[in-house]
């Protein structure tokens, strides 16, 4: 793969994002009202701001990217694939297609790693971050 292919396929991924599944990270946080009300943060809706939390914001932003970079990495494979298929049988139009198509799951297996990864890492985040009104609460 020549450099400057290779360095093309990275700034697309890098630009695009995947339409992986994009599920927002589910907020967990079963004592949201409690903290609301600790830290006062109650009353953001008539502020006419949003009141989506911050962990579920970005974690929403690296879904979409995750998502536009699988549908990049879908499409050289597809891509791969019709110019194997177009190929007739010429050796060197054959490899190059092989080439690109396992770079495409090369990197689609990448960005569904890096999903799991991020996905992992948000969870422990706001796991860690929540508030526990059971800890709070003096007897």
């Amino acid at each position: 793969m020549t450099k400057k292919m290779f360095l093309g396929m990275a700034a697309a991924l890098v630009m695009g994002a995947s339409f992986v599944p994009s599920f927002a990270f589910a907020n967990n946080d079963e004592n949201a009202d409690a903290f609301d009300e600790a830290f006062g943060l109650s009353e953001v809706g008539s502020t006419g701001l949003g009141d989506r939390d911050v962990r579920s914001t970005i974690g929403s932003i690296i879904n979409v990217a995750l998502s536009l970079l699988g549908v990049v990495a879908l499409v050289i494979i597809l891509f791969a694939g019709f110019e194997w298929m177009t190929a007739g049988g010429a050796e060197d139009k054959v490899a190059t297609a092989r080439k690109r198509m396992v770079a495409g799951v090369i990197g689609l297996a990448i960005i569904l790693s890096s999903y799991a990864i991020s996905r992992f890492v948000l969870e422990q985040l706001a796991t860690a971050t929540s508030f526990d009104t059971e800890a709070a609460q003096i007897e």
